[in-house]
């Protein structure tokens, strides 16, 4: 008799299917109604805080999209962990010393709502290079979910595109690649300063066009065209003039992912020429250095360091 596999590898992890009765009309505009409360305050950094600045925003959110990238979190855990960052710093000035706490903290409540099993604080310690201790971290805790006053179920772009891809005339197999270019955007956007004020409708339906767009769907349907979809999501979310209306998000959006790629592009050129610097010298007998023409791997999430104390 023939040996037989018996087991085979599965996900660890039993995740529920999206329940397709929550995709109506009436949940979509009770989320609209509500997402407006969940808003921070779009001028909290000139406003409230006195030390920290936009830049030390940037660090310390890629810095978190890195952990739950590594940690596999729910594509929701970031954003809401953003949400509670940026609602949090704008009712309490904050020592910039502390933002990266702060964003632990909030990672540490998001993954407690989203995720079947969450991150463990030790493990939040680690990747903080243990320059936060288990006891801060759950005193930290105590004080977001009282400047939040313990309402934790913020509105996020991600309940949205749900509700706009089931609206779209598109096979599933597209579908599932769709959604996977829109959740990149909204985690792109909440890395970003100038989509704080941005509610989170308005993040989804530009993210799900732009997505169209980088996809080339256009090209197999004339509704998904640029201006058409962006009209019909408009009408989807109501969107009004005193709102961004949502070409002007899709536009910002895709000078987002152009300023990344600049960057990324860039940033791989000078490795690049700072290696063959490297061995031109080599083969000139000169020792290279330690610096840009090391082959030393860029430092992990874990290795993080605050650096602008």
């Amino acid at each position: 008799m023939e040996d037989q596999l018996l087991c085979c590898e599965v996900d660890s992890i039993r995740r529920a299917y999206m329940d397709v009765n929550l995709l109506n009309d009436r949940v979509l505009h009770t989320m609209l109604k509500a997402e407006e409360h969940y808003l921070p305050s779009p001028n909290y950094l000139k406003c409230v805080q006195k030390e920290i600045v936009p830049k030390m925003r940037k660090i310390v959110a890629t810095w978190m999209l890195e952990v739950c990238e590594e940690q596999k979190c729910e594509e929701e855990v970031f954003p809401l962990a953003m949400n509670y960052l940026d609602r949090f710093l704008s009712v309490e000035a904050t020592r910039k010393t502390r933002l990266q706490l702060l964003g632990a903290t909030c990672m540490f409540l998001a993954s407690k709502m989203k995720e079947t099993v969450p991150l463990t604080a030790e493990k939040l310690c680690i990747y903080t290079d243990n320059s936060v201790q288990p006891g801060e971290l759950l005193q930290m805790e105590l004080l977001v979910l009282n400047k939040l006053k313990w309402d934790l179920a913020s509105v996020t772009p991600h309940d949205f595109i749900e509700h706009f891809l089931s609206k779209l005339k598109i096979y599933p197999s597209t579908k599932q690649t769709l959604r996977k270019h829109a959740q990149t955007f909204v985690a792109l956007c909440a890395t970003d300063v100038n989509f704080i004020a941005s509610p989170p409708s308005m993040v989804a339906a530009g993210s799900v066009v732009a997505a169209v767009q980088g996809l080339y769907l256009k090209s197999q349907d004339a509704s998904l065209s640029s201006q058409n979809l962006t009209n019909f999501l408009s009408q989807v979310i109501r969107s009004d003039p005193v709102r961004k209306p949502v070409g002007d998000v899709e536009r910002a959006l895709l000078w987002l992912l152009a300023g990344v790629v600049f960057t990324h592009c860039r940033s791989l050129l000078i490795g690049l020429l700072a290696l063959l610097s490297g061995a031109d010298r080599v083969s000139a007998g000169v020792q290279p250095d330690s610096g840009c023409g090391s082959s030393a791997a860029p430092p992990r999430a874990s290795t993080w360091t605050r650096t602008w104390t």
